[in-house]
C-alpha cells in the first residue's frame, strides 16, 4: 500500500524537478550571432543590460529605442553633448557610470565593465582580435557593429548593424522601421531631383579628425549625391579631400555650402584673405549657405538627411516647395532619437541659413 502511494509521489517530484531544471536552462538560454567583424558570438536570449563603446555605438542603441537598457557610457558621451542629436535627446545618458574615456581608438575600461556587468558590450571601430580579447578578459559577450564606408545613405553595413543589434535587444521591428525610414527619405530626395538641372556646388569646412577651413571637402558628398547635385570636387574621386585654394578659384562653383563645424575657421581666414573669397562667384552672388555638421563621433544619419533637405530647398526650390527644412529636420530627429532637437543644434552651430562671410552673420532660416 505504501509503495502504491510512494510511486505517484516520486513521479510528481521528478516532474517538478524537471520543470525547475527546464526553467533554469531557459533562464540562461543563449543565441549565437555573427557580428560585423565576422565573429560568432554567443549572447543571452534576453538582454537587459548593455554598454556601447566606440564612435556611433551608442547612437545605434538610441535609434533602436533601447536606451533604457544602457547601464554605462563613455566619458566622451558623458562630458560632451555637442553636435550629437542622440545625446541632446537623452541627456539622462550623461548621468550613467563611466566605462572609460571613449573617443576614436580608445578602448573601454575593463574594470568598469566588470563592475557594471552588462549582458552585452556593443563596439565599433575595433578588429576581431581586439573584440575577442576584451570578451575573454571580461567574460562578457562583445558584439562588433559597423557604419561601413559612410559614403552613402544606402549603407548596408549600418543596416546590418541595426538588424543585428535589434535582434540582440529584442527590437527587430524597430530596426526594420529605422532602415525603412532612412531608405524612404533617400528615395524621396532622389525622386524630387532626378530630372532637375543642378548648378555647380561645393562644400567646405568639413570636419575630418578635427575642424578645418574652406579647403576641407568631400568628393561624392552624400547629400549632393542623393540630390543629383553637380559637385565640382567629384573629379577628385571619392571621400574626404584637402584642396588648394587655387583649385576652388578654378572650379568657381555657383553655390558654396559651409559645414558650420569649420565656419569659425573660414570667417577668420576671410579676415586675412578677403580678396580670395570675394573672387568667388558664390560669394559675389550671395550664394553661400550654412549646414549642420553631421560627422561627429561617426555619422549622425539624421543630420545628414536634414542637411540634404535644406540643400535641396536651396538648389531646387520648386521641387521642395512643400518642404520646410526645419520642420523636416525635427521630424527626422523625433523619429530617430525621440525628440525634435534642431533648435539646440542651431544654437550650437548656427543652423540652416545664408552666410554673409564678410560680416560673419548667418541669415538663419525660420520655420514656415
Amino acid at each position: 500500500m505504501k509503495a502504491k502511494v510512494l510511486i505517484p509521489l516520486i513521479v510528481s517530484l521528478l516532474l517538478v524537478s524537471g520543470c525547475l531544471q527546464s526553467a533554469s536552462v531557459k533562464g540562461t538560454e543563449t543565441v549565437t550571432v555573427k557580428d560585423l567583424a565576422g565573429r560568432d558570438v554567443e549572447v543571452p536570449g534576453n538582454v537587459k543590460r548593455v554598454v556601447a563603446a566606440g564612435p556611433g555605438a551608442l547612437r545605434i542603441v538610441v535609434y533602436l529605442n533601447a536606451s533604457d537598457k544602457v547601464v554605462g557610457v563613455e566619458d566622451f558621451e558623458r562630458l560632451r553633448e555637442y553636435g550629437r542629436p542622440y545625446i541632446l535627446a537623452h541627456p539622462e545618458l550623461k548621468e550613467f557610470p563611466s566605462i572609460g574615456p571613449g573617443g576614436p581608438g580608445k578602448l573601454p575600461n575593463l574594470e568598469a565593465l566588470l563592475k557594471l556587468k552588462p549582458d552585452v558590450i556593443f563596439m565599433t571601430y575595433v578588429d576581431a582580435k581586439t573584440a575577442q580579447d576584451i570578451q575573454e578578459k571580461t567574460g562578457i559577450p562583445v558584439v562588433v557593429l559597423s557604419y561601413g564606408e559612410l559614403a552613402t545613405f544606402e549603407d548596408e553595413e549600418l543596416f546590418k548593424s541595426l538588424e543585428l543589434a535589434g535582434k540582440i535587444l529584442g527590437k527587430e521591428k524597430r530596426a526594420q522601421e529605422v532602415i525603412n525610414f532612412i531608405k524612404s527619405l533617400q528615395e524621396d530626395l532622389s525622386k524630387r531631383t532626378e530630372n532637375a538641372s543642378s548648378p555647380s556646388v561645393y562644400v567646405g569646412g568639413v570636419g575630418y579628425k578635427g575642424t578645418h577651413g574652406i579647403e576641407s571637402t568631400i568628393a561624392k558628398y552624400p547629400p549632393f549625391v542623393v540630390l543629383h547635385a553637380k559637385n565640382v570636387a567629384d573629379e577628385l574621386g571619392e571621400g574626404h579631400k584637402f584642396i588648394d585654394k587655387e583649385k576652388l578659384l578654378e572650379w568657381d562653383p555657383e553655390y558654396i555650402f559651409i559645414d558650420e563645424g569649420g565656419l569659425s575657421i573660414i570667417l577668420d581666414d576671410y579676415k586675412k584673405n578677403s580678396e580670395f573669397y570675394e573672387s568667388l562667384k558664390a560669394v559675389k552672388n550671395k550664394n553661400v549657405y550654412g549646414i549642420l555638421p553631421y560627422n561627429y563621433y561617426a555619422t549622425n544619419i539624421g543630420t545628414a538627411l536634414a542637411d540634404a533637405y535644406f540643400i535641396g530647398k536651396v538648389l531646387y526650390p520648386e521641387s521642395f516647395k512643400d518642404v520646410d527644412p526645419i520642420d523636416k529636420a525635427n521630424e527626422i530627429y523625433e523619429f530617430l532619437v525621440g525628440k525634435p532637437v534642431y533648435e539646440i543644434l542651431a544654437e550650437q552651430f548656427g543652423g540652416f541659413g545664408k552666410i554673409d562671410i564678410s560680416s560673419g552673420s548667418i541669415e538663419a532660416l525660420s520655420s514656415q
